[in-house]
């Protein structure tokens, strides 16, 4: 079940979804099912001419290989045709352990050519951080995303009970927490560890 606009609002208001942002409440756009988010400061881009390929069971072609691009508020990042980017929400979000949040892009930005989640558009119950984003332009053309912007909508959707593991109390949580975009942690999955000596 998807929460509407007043129970959206009603989970805000108790307490059970804390939403930290820099606009008062008045200006936040809650929409009759989703809630937009904005744009950060803070991109990261792969530095692809240091490496040929991002091998998952290779950390270090891909933990480091990143280039952090901070902008001005109001200032824009040029995403250029093909290119994959990972920008953050400005907004903290902390979910409960009974709710789910699917980030979804905006049907205008869509409509430029901008994904904003290649695949992981879901935020686990017990999260809190800011939200990743996994932006790229399919479109042809450069595309200009702005500080500050509305980026992105969340969907909050209830769960049948609240989760036994939720991602708080998940040992090796990887993004609990998270203030910058974060490059990929897969190197921490159990299929990449490397075995006891």
């Amino acid at each position: 079940m998807i929460l509407s606009d007043r129970d959206i609002r009603r989970a805000i208001a108790d307490g059970r979804v804390r939403i930290e942002s820099e606009l008062p409440k008045e200006q936040w756009h809650i929409h009759a099912s989703s809630m937009d988010l904005h744009m950060g400061n803070t991109f990261k881009l792969y530095e692809h001419s240091r490496f040929a390929v991002l091998d998952p069971k290779k950390p270090e072609t891909f933990i480091g290989n990143m280039r952090t691009i901070v902008v001005e508020n109001g200032d824009p990042f040029i995403v250029q045709p093909g290119e994959f980017i990972l920008g953050v929400t400005r907004e903290t979000i902390s979910v409960p352990d009974d709710l789910v949040v699917r980030v979804e892009g905006r049907s205008s930005l869509g409509r430029l050519g901008i994904i904003v989640h290649s695949t992981a558009g879901f935020v686990d119950p017990g999260f809190s951080g800011t939200i990743t984003l996994e932006i790229s332009n399919l479109n042809r053309m450069p595309v200009l995303l702005y500080s500050g912007m509305r980026i992105c909508q969340i969907a909050f959707e209830q769960m049948s009970s609240p989760a036994e593991m939720p991602y708080h109390k998940k040992p090796g949580s990887k993004y609990q927490g998270q203030v910058l975009p974060e490059e990929s942690r897969l190197a921490m999955d159990m299929e990449f560890a490397s075995p006891p000596a």
